[in-house]
């Protein structure tokens, strides 16, 4: 039935392969198919939340180079939207030299996944960030908390979701902090970054889009900045939009905003998370990918141009309307709203 409901499109729609389908990769394929577009889901799960509305669904381990690959092949896809960090990036290095449109790059995608990678890109874009030292070991760890005064934050290398994280209050809690690190982390806990903790009036995300205009170049455009809460151990709990920042201030979010996806280069929105104390803003990471704190742009914004309608936009080269604030190209909010986690018992 599905395919004969789609044997008219399928061959002409363009299409576009998200890796990695949770919720906002559903959300994703939802404004994608709206716009006409054909969707085909990977994930290493049965019955992932963009496997049940995807035109075309396939499950393994995307860390499996010969499995996506044999898909892409396969598929032939126009756009590959990686979606998760659990990833082969050595292949979509290469399905990029051999000319495949991964999004927003294989360079981005590289960079984010890994703390270091994505600090270090952030302080050469010319934007602040807190203090910091990489350790190895207990010892290098201990050292750095001295260093930087408590409290500190110690988070895994590589990791999502804040399960290699800890608030580290005093020195009686440093061995905690490393052996979660080494051990839950989602990625690597071989390596660790200790931050000085910044006592930040508030932490935002700006969904930046990097998009074409009228004359095919590509422009930087920003939605209006999403307050945001998270819990001690990293999870997202709230947001809101607009976040109540001064006017200096949000002029700060969107240059460091502007800075850090300049750097990363390609097209598709960006979820730049910052810290604002005062008037100063400090970077400190962004995901080349919708972010959950922007789901409540589903809410604040007209229907068809929320972070995931945004991106899908961008990603095609289809029309971002924008306006004229601060100075900035800013992209209309519709109006206020929050959005707040329900933890399921189950």
């Amino acid at each position: 039935m599905r395919k004969e409901l789609f044997s008219q499109t399928s061959g002409k729609a363009a299409k576009i392969m998200l890796l990695g389908c949770g919720e906002l990769g559903k959300e994703v394929m939802l404004e994608a198919q709206r716009m006409g577009f054909y969707t085909i889901g990977v994930d290493r799960y049965m019955n992932a939340p963009g496997h049940q509305i995807a035109h075309k669904f396939y499950v393994g381990n995307m860390k499996n180079s010969g499995f996506v690959r044999s898909i892409v092949e396969k598929e032939k896809p126009d756009f590959i939207v990686p979606e998760i960090e659990a990833i082969n990036l050595d292949l979509l290095f290469d399905l990029e030299k051999e000319g495949f449109n991964v999004i927003p790059n294989a360079k981005a995608s590289h960079a984010a996944m890994q703390r270091e990678r994505i600090r270090e890109l952030i302080r050469n874009a010319g934007v602040e960030t807190s203090k910091y030292f990489y350790t190895a070991t207990l010892d290098e760890m201990k050292d750095a908390c001295e260093k930087l005064g408590y409290p500190c934050w110690v988070k895994a290398i590589m990791d999502s979701s804040g399960h290699g994280s800890s608030f580290v209050k005093g020195p009686e809690d440093v061995q905690k902090a490393y052996e979660k690190a080494k051990n839950e982390a989602r990625g690597s806990g071989e390596k660790m970054i200790v931050e000085q903790h910044i006592p930040f009036d508030i932490e935002v995300t700006e969904l930046a889009v990097r998009h074409y205009d009228e004359n095919g170049n590509i422009i930087t455009s920003f939605p209006r900045p999403v307050g945001h809460y998270q819990t001690r151990g990293g999870d997202y709990h709230s947001s809101w939009q607009m976040a109540e920042v001064s006017e200096k201030a949000e002029k700060g979010i969107y240059e460091a905003a502007k800075k850090i996806t300049e750097a990363l280069g390609g097209v598709g929105l960006f979820g730049c998370e910052l810290f604002v104390k005062g008037d100063k803003v400090y970077g400190n990471e962004c995901s080349p990918r919708p972010h959950d704190t922007g789901m409540v742009t589903f809410a604040t914004h007209q229907v068809g141009y929320s972070e995931a309608g945004l991106h899908v936009r961008a990603i095609t080269g289809l029309p971002v309307p924008t306006e004229d604030r601060l100075g900035y190209r800013g992209i209309p909010m519709l109006k206020p709203g929050a959005t707040h986690v329900l933890l399921s018992p189950y």
